[in-house]
């Protein structure tokens, strides 16, 4: 019996500890409160300053971003321009192996048009390594297989320089 008076009356001054550490906290906060509402001139003056200086570096962080954004979307647009043209390359190239080793009729149109436009491309891969042939005519032309892989590598140097200009950093 005893023990659960002594329990109740713990139990009853846990209680009243509770509310009044709550009471004193509320007052507390309620003090802040009243005295962070308070400012004086000076005060206001430098938090006036403070928030000018922060708009100003939005600002100026925004029109930088947008200036980055700018200048990647023009050197996306450069480098969608550079496929391009490589892929064409890549393709007309790919055309005139392949009217090799199919050993296609030089008397052609197609074969004369598609020989005439890639020849500026091959000229400087001509006689490079011998090109095997088979009975019949066809050829395996490895010049053309060298010019292509060539043309890839440069593909790849110039779109990483594009990609190093476009995500260039100014400041760290």
């Amino acid at each position: 019996m005893e023990d659960n008076k002594l329990a109740a009356d713990e139990a009853r001054r846990e209680v009243q500890h509770e509310s009044i550490k709550a009471q004193v906290e509320s007052e507390v906060n309620a003090e802040i409160a009243a005295r962070a509402d308070r400012t004086t001139p000076t005060e206001a003056a430098e938090l006036e300053q403070v928030a000018g200086e922060f708009r100003g570096k939005a600002i100026n962080e925004v029109v930088e971003t947008e200036r980055e954004v700018e200048r990647a979307r023009g050197m996306a647009r450069v480098s969608q321009v550079v496929d391009y043209i490589f892929y064409l390359i890549y393709g007309l190239l790919g055309i005139r192996l392949l009217l090799a080793l199919l050993a296609a009729r030089s008397s052609a149109g197609f074969v004369q048009f598609i020989y005439g436009v890639t020849d500026p491309l091959y000229a400087p891969f001509r006689g490079i390594v011998a090109s095997p042939r088979a009975e019949g005519g066809y050829t395996l032309a490895l010049p053309i297989v060298i010019a292509i892989i060539v043309y890839a590598l440069l593909h790849l140097g110039i779109n990483g320089l594009l990609r190093l200009i476009a995500h260039r950093k100014t400041e760290i």
